[in-house]
């Protein structure tokens, strides 16, 4: 007797997912129920609080021309984008049974390929120097793992699992998409990419070479070398032509000239110019 007035409700799946774009049913059963007409209301639960998507026999906020009822109380979203994900609930009330109200929630994942990563790849690495390849997707639900490629194929974890990367000395980080070598290696020199994958797909950035070259240390001693002798050269040329007197400030001129001092036993004569 308590089952015939009371309404049950129940659902195929309280987890279901589906792909952007795709279709995606939210199935509210309602197993009894005495109340011929009962009040059917779909919400959408989120942080910001519940929100009607089916009120008084219609579709409405987020969901609107987007999504339909199946009977009795099915929710069919017939084009799901990234933000449908959220918490959703059946609420059924039912005036003439004793149990008048059930309701049941459902949690919607809407699943997006990642788009082309972002990635950074260092041109040119000296020998024996550190090195930080970075790849950086956002658009992805859920959040995108990173792979990174050498020459078209996969760099492991752990360099030590692979006879190919065994003596490479890197850290691969796959939830934030960075691979950092600590010292690298002439055979580190190749074509790198990186791919972002979840559930939904994945996505590759395009190759980057990355070279590996010798630092020639005899070379930058002897160019520090001819560099430090050309200075000196400058610096003592300067002081010589200081001491010769190239540098000096003052000239003989009609204003600052001055008077010989008269010599021993010589009459010193007056001319007209100098009057």
């Amino acid at each position: 007797y308590f089952s015939v007035l009371a309404v049950v409700l129940r659902t195929n799946n309280n987890s279901p997912w589906t792909d952007e774009f795709d279709k995606i049913e939210l199935s509210c059963l309602i197993e009894s129920i005495s109340t011929t007409n009962p009040r059917i209301e779909w919400k959408k639960i989120t942080s910001e609080g519940p929100s009607y998507v089916y009120f008084d026999k219609k579709i409405s906020g987020d969901l609107e021309n987007r999504a339909v009822i199946r009977e009795p109380a099915t929710l069919l979203i017939t084009n799901a984008t990234r933000l449908d994900t959220a918490k959703y609930r059946c609420e059924v009330t039912a005036a003439d049974d004793q149990k008048s109200f059930d309701e049941i929630e459902i949690d919607l994942v809407v699943r997006v390929k990642p788009v082309v990563p972002k990635c950074s790849v260092p041109k040119s690495v000296p020998f024996g120097k550190s090195a930080e390849l970075s790849c950086v997707e956002e658009e992805g639900f859920p959040k995108s793992q990173y792979q990174w490629f050498k020459n078209r194929e996969e760099i492991p974890d752990d360099p030590k699992t692979s006879l190919k990367f065994f003596n490479s000395s890197y850290t691969l980080n796959a939830e934030t998409g960075t691979l950092k070598f600590i010292a690298v290696r002439k055979e580190d020199a190749g074509e790198y990419f990186c791919r972002a994958k979840n559930n939904a797909g994945y996505a590759e950035c395009p190759p980057q070479q990355m070279e590996v070259y010798n630092i020639d240390v005899v070379g930058i001693v002897l160019g520090a070398l001819v560099v430090a002798i050309v200075l000196l050269c400058i610096t003592v040329g300067i002081c010589c032509a200081y001491k010769r007197g190239f540098f000096s400030s003052q000239k003989q001129t009609g204003n600052n000239y001055k008077v010989p001092a008269k010599g021993d036993g010589v009459d010193y004569v007056r001319t007209e110019d100098e009057v």
